[in-house]
């Protein structure tokens, strides 16, 4: 466990607050905190540093479904029971385009299923777990920066929500605080090297205090643009609407979001609720990969290295199976003293990495016609194409739900 000295004198030149843990963890989403609590299911001890308030991190509304081997994690990592009991297991989605919609059996498929259990809802079940352990876990830092990653005892400082400044020395520094994090920026601009793919639509969201409409997702297709329906309880819909990256929130009154999504989800028989809508907000769509996951004894996890759409729901999971492969390399070194798995990480992460971006850019290139007078028919006659078939041949089908329920991790 973290230990820090007594402080320093009270005068003008304070010593700063000295930890000393094997593990430093910058960032408090997903990635940070399951990979912290994986490490302390294997005896490695590890500090996290989050610079936003508890409450600003348990209540940001992000991804909602968990791969097959997301759900295996967080049972192993002793956080699945709430997950279980409040969460909704999915065994299909519907695809959709105009007067058509097609319901793809994953069980049938490929024999998993998905679980629909916010993202909030993760991260509340892992802050609960290691506050309960007793572990280090701060909120509310600031000014926080990455020192000496290239020796053998880099050092992680910042200033305490009292304005106390802190240093934690460790064995190996842990980047899991996001793509405009200080941890991804640590890594030399000379060595990086990113990938990147801006696409020319956002996703406009919105969750509503209503029951949903389906007891699946459906991925739409329409001339007017992409509509996602998606659910986090039996109570509250999840649901989004393809708009150009340039829109304002504020031209979109609940009224016209409503409209559009029952027009581009219309289909004979079925009927899309309305109820109020509790928040919504507006995400650009952009693959990015940023390449080495290690600079010497800093390792990225997560946002902090790659970036995917939504429309594959993948950014939860990857982050996931990053924390994963990480945990599995540090209790490798820093217990058994063996760093092979270490040398390894960032090949064996990217690998799977590309594989969720792949698909990701599929998903989504499938699915959001260009719209407006400059619309290009013959694409929009492509990604119809590319659903009949998705949906007639049973290889496709399961090439889908393969990458969907997530592939297997690298064991």
């Amino acid at each position: 466990m973290a230990t820090a000295p007594a402080s320093g004198s009270h005068g003008p030149m304070v010593s700063p607050r000295v930890l000393r843990t094997q593990v430093g963890i910058i960032g408090a989403g997903p990635a940070g905190l399951l990979l912290a609590r994986l490490l302390s299911r294997r005896g490695v001890d590890a500090v996290v540093v989050e610079n936003r308030s508890r409450a600003y991190v348990e209540a940001r509304v992000r991804a909602g479904v968990l791969e097959h081997s997301t759900v295996e994690l967080l049972e192993e990592a002793g956080v699945g029971e709430r997950l279980h009991r409040e969460g909704l297991r999915h065994d299909g989605v519907h695809l959709q385009w105009p007067g058509e919609r097609h319901r793809l059996d994953f069980v049938d498929l490929c024999g998993r299923s998905v679980w629909v259990y916010g993202q909030t809802e993760v991260v509340k079940d892992l802050i609960a777990a290691r506050l309960a352990a007793g572990e280090p876990l701060l909120f509310d830092v600031r000014d926080t920066a990455v020192h000496d990653v290239t020796g053998d005892r880099p050092r992680i400082t910042w200033t305490d929500a009292d304005g106390t400044a802190a240093e934690l020395h460790c064995d190996v520094v842990a980047g899991c605080d996001g793509f405009h994090g200080v941890s991804r920026h640590a890594v030399p601009a000379a060595l990086r090297r990113t990938w990147e793919r801006t696409y020319p639509y956002a996703w406009l969201g919105i969750l509503a205090d209503v029951a949903p409409s389906t007891d699946e997702l459906i991925y739409a297709w329409h001339p007017d643009g992409f509509a996602l329906h998606s659910l986090r309880s039996p109570s509250v819909s999840r649901l989004y609407v393809q708009v150009d990256p340039d829109e304002r929130i504020e031209d979109w009154p609940d009224e016209r979001i409503w409209e559009a999504l029952a027009r581009r989800l219309a289909t004979p028989g079925w009927t899309l609720r309305t109820g109020p809508v509790r928040e919504k907000g507006i995400t650009p769509m952009r693959s990015v990969v940023t390449e080495p996951m290690r600079h010497g004894r800093l390792f990225l996890a997560g946002d902090s290295a790659h970036i995917v759409p939504p429309t594959g729901a993948k950014g939860l999971n990857l982050a996931a199976a990053d924390a994963w492969l990480l945990a599995e390399a540090l209790a490798a070194a820093l217990v058994d003293g063996d760093e092979r798995l270490l040398d390894g990480y960032g090949e064996r992460a990217l690998r799977r990495v590309w594989r969720a971006t792949h698909f990701s850019w599929w998903m989504t290139s499938m699915l959001h016609p260009a719209t407006g007078p400059g619309a290009d028919a013959f694409d929009r006659e492509l990604q119809l194409a590319q659903l009949r078939y998705v949906t007639s041949s049973r290889a496709a089908a399961a090439s889908l739900a393969e990458n969907y329920t997530g592939l297997a991790l690298d064991r």
